[in-house]
């Protein structure tokens, strides 16, 4: 959500020319806009704006002629839409997944509708938080969907739903005293209390000095200790239940070395408990300021080049940071050893020769497809030696000048592109820029895993503003851009040896133009194993 959205194609329509113009469009997915001449003060008119996964087949049904007419060749009224004789422009975006094409959508007509008209069409709502009112003298935690300037600080989330979130701050409520009325206390010795205090589960702050200075009762906390119970609940929430289980482990390893028994089984006992209530939470749920993730999808296939190359070899990716929702950025998976070889069988990361990024030449020739380290070079330790994998036919120089160009690895590509990422980002986002991608981003991460196109990647630790890369795992998201380019891996199919025996060969990468190699196969070795026999035993 840092940068607002361009349509990257603009067609002038008449009725006239409609066949024309739509077999140009590609039938592929897409957001596109339609819009009629303008209003008589000289404004543009509304448009029609929404997405599908047809581009040519969708306006097609909406500009094609209509089907019914009657005698005279007027269109017979049907409950159809056709905007044939109303639109004069169209704008279209093509994308390469269903999240891309919802954040374009949400872009596109937050321009032109406003923020609150595109929330309504998108249906956005905000999602539930768990908030800790820090700020607040007599602290409580509980379960919101509204959000403020001064609570966003305060905020635990998102969660799928009100149920999961209540059921999860229920749990945690009930390992610690923190009051769970919801009203203004005002300290009175005489104060009634609550059922919460009578079961001992709240430290029940109402019953403390009155304003008056009349004296606390008894059963009443202290304002500091009340604090200090409010400050572990909050780092519960924070840590996702790391502070109390590591609390807890040493109590329990303290009782050992003491040899006693039954309290390390007691306290081993309060450790599973609060292991199941931090279970309850989602990964994902954390303190919203502090909510970063890197989303992976398939990314639309340039219009400069073809499809079957294009789309081959990158990742869109995108960026929630800062309450930002980035557009999408391309990442290469050129020297990622794609997909396990396309089986379940092998995890290694880089292929051999290694591919690496297009090596611009000197000479205006066709482009190149990849450049590729020889074997023998790598094993050496010698200078590579770069050369380019061309396609038959093609007008590409072989060896390459003397100097070579100095290529970048996949690691550092994107490392470079998180830092890009994480600058564009910026100062960290206004209310309701927060809450719509919090909702976009929410409604996608926590569809069924089978339904959840695409993968998502959080930091391992704390991110640094010197170097934001340092905290995500590398490793895991090009392996992650990989599997979204060419798909999960496939299971291995059952070896025939006996039909084996006749192919001398394999094919490495399949239908990777440029890359895709025809190696030999070397026979396994095999021990013969001597049958041991009952004699051979006695013996």
């Amino acid at each position: 959500m840092s940068a607002p959205p361009i349509f990257e194609h603009h067609l002038d329509f008449t009725p006239e020319s409609a066949d024309e113009i739509l077999r140009s469009i590609p039938a592929a997915p897409g957001v596109f806009s339609l819009r009629g001449p303008d209003t008589p003060d000289g404004k543009p008119g509304e448009p029609y704006l929404t997405r599908t996964a047809d581009l040519r087949r969708r306006l097609r049904r909406l500009l094609a002629p209509p089907e019914a007419l009657d005698e005279k060749g007027n269109a017979v009224l049907s409950k159809r839409l056709n905007l044939r004789d109303r639109v004069r422009t169209i704008a279209y975006t093509r994308t390469g997944s269903d999240f891309e094409s919802t954040l374009l959508l949400y872009h596109a007509s937050r321009l032109a509708f406003g923020t609150e008209q595109a929330r309504k069409r998108l249906r956005l709502h905000t999602p539930y938080l768990i908030r800790v009112t820090m700020s607040h003298e007599h602290p409580r935690a509980y379960v919101t969907n509204r959000l403020s300037k001064k609570s966003v600080e305060e905020s635990f989330g998102p969660f799928p739903s009100r149920a999961a979130a209540e059921r999860y701050c229920d749990a945690v409520l009930d390992l610690f005293k923190l009051r769970r009325c919801y009203e203004d206390l005002t300290p009175h010795p005489d104060h009634p209390g609550c059922v919460y205090g009578e079961m001992n589960k709240c430290l029940m702050p109402c019953k403390g000095a009155s304003a008056e200075g009349e004296p606390a009762n008894p059963a009443a906390c202290t304002p500091e200790q009340y604090t200090a119970e409010a400050q572990r609940v909050h780092s519960f929430f924070t840590t996702r239940g790391e502070s109390l289980l590591t609390e807890i482990a040493a109590q329990r390893e303290l009782a050992s070395e003491s040899m006693d028994f039954e309290s390390a089984a007691a306290h081993h006992k309060h450790w599973e408990k609060v292991r199941a209530a931090a279970l309850l939470s989602d990964e994902l749920v954390r303190p919203v300021t502090e909510l970063r993730a890197l989303i992976l999808q398939e990314a639309a296939p340039r219009d400069d080049e073809p499809q079957s190359f294009s789309s081959r070899e990158d990742a869109a990716v995108f960026l929630f940071a800062n309450g930002h929702l980035t557009t999408p950025t391309r990442l290469s998976t050129l020297g990622v050893r794609a997909v396990r070889e396309q089986t379940a069988v092998g995890s290694s990361l880089f292929a051999q020769p290694l591919m690496l990024a297009p090596v611009p030449l000197d000479e205006p020739v066709a482009p190149p497809r990849a450049a590729v380290i020889s074997t023998e070079a790598q094993r050496s330790g010698e200078p590579p030696v770069f050369v380019v994998a061309k396609d038959e036919g093609a007008n590409v120089p072989s060896p390459l000048s003397s100097t070579p160009t100095p290529l970048s690895s996949p690691e550092d590509r994107t490392r470079a592109l998180i830092t890009q990422l994480t600058e564009r980002t910026g100062e960290p986002a206004i209310l309701d820029e927060l809450c719509d991608s919090l909702s976009l981003f929410r409604r996608w991460y926590y569809r069924p895993e089978k339904q959840r196109p695409g993968e998502v990647f959080l930091p391992n630790g704390a991110v640094s503003t010197n170097d934001p890369a340092t905290a995500w795992p590398i490793r895991r998201i090009l392996n992650g851009a990989a599997r979204v380019v060419l798909g999960p891996p496939t299971e291995a199919s059952p070896i025939d040896r006996e039909a084996a025996k006749a192919h001398k060969t394999k094919i490495l990468h399949p239908g990777r133009e440029g890359i895709e190699r025809e190696v030999p196969v070397l026979p396994k070795r095999t021990r013969a194993r001597k049958a041991i026999t009952p004699t051979d035993v006695l013996e």
